[in-house]
């Protein structure tokens, strides 16, 4: 008899033994496949990503909204060699007009009253230009102990003022060693004021109004008038003032017409002073030959734009000190305060 072999039993179970270890193989190398497909992806999406979303660029200066940031408007440098146009009787009476002082009063004096005596030598092209370069200074550096608070009380900025300034000034009255005195003997001497300017601390802007003779004060303390003489003429062109750019009036009170060349900083979003309507004032750089002139502004010598006011950004309405005139305030947005040291209105402060 041929002997017959037992079954074989343990053979099933390594089959089904291998068949799951199979199928776990399969899932783990699907995974591994499926894990390094998406990171693939992942990181050949990443340059795109990076694409579409620009870097931002440099932030509006003048004219935006706060979100803006388009790079800054190049106004370029348009008085770089410092020919300036003459400003003599550019005012109204009536109504605003960019590079026009509108006034309440026309109340000038007579030729050969007050300001300067003679026209200098710095007039060019027919007296309708003058160099900023060849102008006459007075001459001197005398120091004076400046005192000026700033406050915010109740809706309203107070600056509390000597009006002396934290620069040097010339010596006043001209002395008359001085060269300067053949066009401007300035008799005033200069001396400390009682000055307290009570102004909105958030000002609205509404239509044109007129102004007097003082434009609002800055914060070196000193007062500002507009551009003109008592005569009505260019004040920046005619009267001859310290290195610092200003001079004393008949009251002792020292200010100026024009942007100060000792205030260090004039930033477009630099707040330097404030006029009498509590809008503040600014510089004309934007940048390095971006300088904003007179006709970037509007018919009150004013722009919106973000400036930095009390230590944080903001975009609102304020005026710029140019190079050319009228050089600063020529109309008032707001509602104007009282000068605190000249008479109300009139085209100009007193001086003889």
């Amino acid at each position: 008899m041929v002997p017959v072999p037992e079954p074989d039993l343990a053979r099933p179970r390594d089959r089904r033994k291998y068949w799951i270890m199979a199928a776990i193989a399969v899932v783990v190398v699907a995974g591994i496949a499926a894990g390094a497909w998406y990171l693939g992806r992942k990181s050949a999406d990443a340059p795109a990503a990076a694409k579409s979303t620009p870097k931002p660029t440099a932030s509006v200066v003048a004219g935006a909204s706060p979100a803006a940031t388009v790079a800054p408007r190049n106004y370029g440098d348009k008085y770089a060699n410092g020919i300036l146009p003459v400003g003599d009787n550019k005012y109204s009476t009536t109504g605003a007009s960019k590079g026009s002082i509108y006034l309440c009063q026309a109340n000038f004096v007579a030729a050969g009253q007050a300001g300067a005596q003679k026209r200098g030598p710095w007039f060019v092209n027919n007296n309708t230009q003058w160099d900023l370069n060849k102008k006459a200074q007075i001459a001197g550096s005398v120091s004076w102990t400046p005192s000026l608070s700033v406050n915010i009380t109740n809706g309203k900025r107070v600056l509390v003022t000597n009006d002396l300034p934290g620069h040097k000034t010339g010596v006043f009255p001209v002395a008359a060693s001085d060269p300067a005195r053949a066009y401007d003997a300035n008799p005033n001497s200069i001396a400390a004021q009682s000055l307290t300017y009570t102004l909105d601390a958030a000002p609205r802007a509404g239509n044109p109004s007129c102004m007097g003779g003082e434009v609002g004060v800055m914060l070196t303390g000193v007062a500002i008038f507009n551009g003109f003489d008592a005569g009505g003429r260019d004040a920046g062109a005619w009267e001859v003032q310290d290195g610092c750019d200003g001079h004393p009036q008949n009251k002792g009170e020292y200010h100026y017409h024009t942007l100060s060349r000792c205030i260090t900083d004039a930033g477009a979003s630099t707040v330097i002073g404030f006029a009498l309507d509590g809008f503040p004032i600014t510089g004309p750089k934007v940048a390095p030959g971006n300088i904003m002139t007179t006709s970037d502004l509007d018919e009150c010598h004013g722009i919106t734009s973000e400036i930095v006011l009390d230590g944080k950004k903001t975009t609102m309405y304020h005026y710029v000190m140019t190079q050319d005139f009228p050089y600063s305030v020529s109309c008032f947005r707001g509602t104007a305060t009282k000068a605190p040291g000249l008479p109300e209105g009139g085209g100009m402060p007193p001086r003889p």
